[in-house]
């Protein structure tokens, strides 16, 4: 059975890419979109658990 939990997900535009931060974990990542950051900020929470 998987658990669903649920994250603040801070994505602030920096220069020319996005960054993600997750407040709660303390884990951020970045992306060259929105969409992208988000994405890789999901798969880093997946890989802390």
């Amino acid at each position: 059975m998987k658990n669903n939990y649920q994250f603040t997900a801070i994505i602030e535009h920096d220069e020319n890419m996005y960054v993600s931060l997750c407040p709660e974990l303390d884990i951020a990542s970045q992306g060259y979109t929105v969409e992208e950051a988000r994405d890789n900020l999901k798969e880093a929470i997946e890989l802390f658990f």
